[in-house]
């Protein structure tokens, strides 16, 4: 059988144009919905399942100078692709595990913050999801801060750097992935840090707005900045950067009806929407030269992403809007949900296990935590 691997795929298309040509065999609705960028749809998958030979016309067509790289869902009907390929002379392997496999695929490379010393800033993006996690180093240790259930990466970067973890963050319950905070902090016996309003049942020790946490030299200041979700928090790292969870992305906020859909928060879509407003003002009177650094990027984020509040405040439309227009726009104006955000959302505040073996077919899918 020939596959290629997730991380092999992703590695070859950072090369850019020596990538391969990435085929993607689903239904059209499903790749509109998510895919992997720069990859092309030909919708096959009923004939791949039900008549492989149906398959072949619009398989033809396809340039025959590429190495192509098939994917489905899973990775079985694209393996069909890969054989029916290979009967027509493609040079033609399939992507293991498909879009599930993808989703699973961390990097991470160091943002350029401004930080005293040794200091410094790792981010871990999962493009297949966009996701995007940190790492704050300093002194010696280490603290991570929103980071997926798929722990190796983040192991990789403490041995890398020779850290110490002293603690794991999340800037919120969230709605589209399950986190491994509370896992990794246990891993290691340190602190798993979770606002109150949000650690509806789970056993986090406890962040306030005020609070200062110490990693090696530098302090991190919590923010709390509901709206997105009641428990929201953002980090203030040494007034050189924002980790500001959903609350704030570059070019759009957290949306605010996920928690009230999920039946865990006892609140109304434009009280979310007002208290967003809010939160947004208190992170808006920090320094123009400060990185923001949100937990998710549209697309399929390459790290490092960041951007400065100042070029934040020119991009990001919604920061623009007045109290009125800001609470009508995002209370009227609902985009499509994450997939399974209720289950995710429940069990990201400790009210449902899901057992590891169904996890990853539980995320699967798109990114859709911002407003617009």
């Amino acid at each position: 059988m020939q596959e290629i691997t997730p991380d092999e795929l992703g590695e070859q298309l950072r090369d850019g144009d020596d990538g391969p040509l990435v085929l993607d065999v689903r239904h059209e609705a499903e790749f509109e919905d998510w895919h992997i960028p720069d990859s092309i749809n030909v919708d096959v998958y009923d004939e791949l399942t039900d008549d492989p030979e149906r398959a072949k016309e619009a398989l033809s067509d396809l340039p025959r100078e590429e190495r192509i790289v098939t994917v489905c869902a899973a990775g079985v009907v694209a393996q069909t692709a890969t054989e029916v390929l290979g009967e027509l002379g493609y040079d033609a392997v399939t992507l293991t595990d498909g879009m599930n496999g993808w989703s699973r695929v961390h990097r991470h490379a160091e943002v350029p913050a401004e930080l005293d010393g040794d200091s410094a800033i790792v981010q871990v993006a999962r493009p297949g999801k966009g996701c995007l996690s940190h790492v704050l180093v300093s002194e010696g240790e280490a603290a991570v801060f929103d980071p997926s259930h798929y722990l190796d990466e983040y192991e990789a970067i403490l041995e890398e750097r020779d850290a110490e973890l002293v603690g794991v963050f999340d800037t919120h319950a969230h709605a589209d992935h399950v986190s491994g905070g509370a896992e990794l902090a246990a891993g290691h016996g340190v602190p798993y840090y979770l606002h109150p309003r949000d650690a509806l049942a789970m056993d986090a020790t406890p962040v306030e707005d005020g609070q200062t946490v110490t990693v090696g030299g530098l302090d991190v200041d919590v923010v709390h900045t509901p709206g997105h979700s009641e428990g929201s928090v953002s980090f203030d790292v040494d007034g050189a950067a924002l980790l500001t969870g959903d609350t704030l992305f570059h070019e759009s906020v957290g949306r605010v009806e996920l928690g009230v859909e999920a039946g865990i928060e006892d609140a109304d879509v434009e009280g979310n929407a007002a208290t967003l407003y809010e939160s947004l003002r208190r992170l808006l009177d920090r320094p123009d030269d400060a990185l923001v650094l949100p937990s998710h990027d549209p697309g399929s984020p390459e790290p490092p992403v960041s951007a400065t509040l100042g070029e934040v405040r020119e991009r990001n439309e919604d920061l623009s809007r007045d109290r009125e227009e800001f609470i009508e726009t995002l209370a009227s104006d609902v985009p499509d949900h994450p997939p399974n955000f209720e289950r995710v959302k429940r069990t990201n505040v400790g009210r449902e296990d899901v057992p590891d073996d169904e996890l990853a077919e539980l995320e699967l899918g798109p990114n859709n935590c911002a407003a617009e």
